[in-house]
């Protein structure tokens, strides 16, 4: 019998390996745990404060993801970085979100492309206080959004999946101050463009959006590969 001081609730707190998974995605991402770096159980048990069992399981969660390697009988480190791999899925992804456009321009309601405007918004007033992770979060959410938009759920798993592999390039992209500001300058088109439901031109902006990023990524990459070499 339900106790009638204690109200019926539908609780579902978050687990906390998911918690954990977050925050180590997060110092991945933004290059604070460096590809190759070992992953101290004990060190990162200490640093959040939990035990084993949650930090294990949100090593297996990364590792699904492409940015941890599991090693047998030595741990995990951050998966280092493919340039052939990332290339491959970048071009990929391309494909994927410039068909999302195309998509989104027939199948979105009035309402959906307001609530897009009201994420672009956030996103410049990241842009102009010069808040790169909070920008990079809301750049994310309004990639996935447009993706989903999209109307095709086989695309957007897809796409979901290849992009927690490369999240970590993408963050590093953004580092260039002239490709933040012309990326922004193209969000905005790509906005317009969604509005007037021309899905020829929101196709051609995100393929030409997306190409100038894989090429300042793949220069990043190449760029600290000689460096490292060196």
């Amino acid at each position: 019998m339900n106790d009638p001081r204690l109200p019926a609730l539908s609780i579902t707190p978050r687990l906390l390996h998911d918690e954990v998974a977050e925050r180590l995605r997060e110092l991945i991402v933004r290059g604070e745990l460096a590809p190759g770096a070992r992953l101290n159980e004990r060190l990162v048990c200490e640093r959040f404060g939990i035990s084993r069992t949650p930090l294990r399981e949100a090593l297996k969660r990364l590792a699904s993801q492409g940015l941890v390697e599991l090693l047998p009988n030595r741990g995990a480190i951050v998966a280092p970085l493919d340039v052939a791999k990332i290339r491959d899925m970048l071009e990929v992804m391309a494909l994927l979100e410039a068909q999302a456009a195309e998509q989104a321009c027939r199948n979105a309601s009035d309402e959906d492309l307001s609530a897009l405007r009201a994420q672009h918004e956030e996103m410049l007033r990241c842009f102009r206080r010069r808040d790169l992770a909070a920008y990079f979060a809301a750049n994310q959410r309004i990639h996935l959004k447009l993706v989903e938009l999209s109307g095709n759920r086989t695309l957007a798993e897809i796409y979901a999946t290849l992009n927690a592999n490369v999240q970590r390039v993408r963050y590093q992209a953004n580092l260039s101050r002239a490709r933040w500001q012309a990326a922004m300058a193209e969000h905005e088109q790509l906005m317009r463009a969604l509005e007037r439901r021309d899905a020829r031109k929101a196709r051609a902006i995100v393929r030409d959006h997306l190409a100038a990023k894989v090429a300042v990524v793949l220069e990043a990459l190449s760029s600290a590969r000689r460096a490292h070499a060196a």
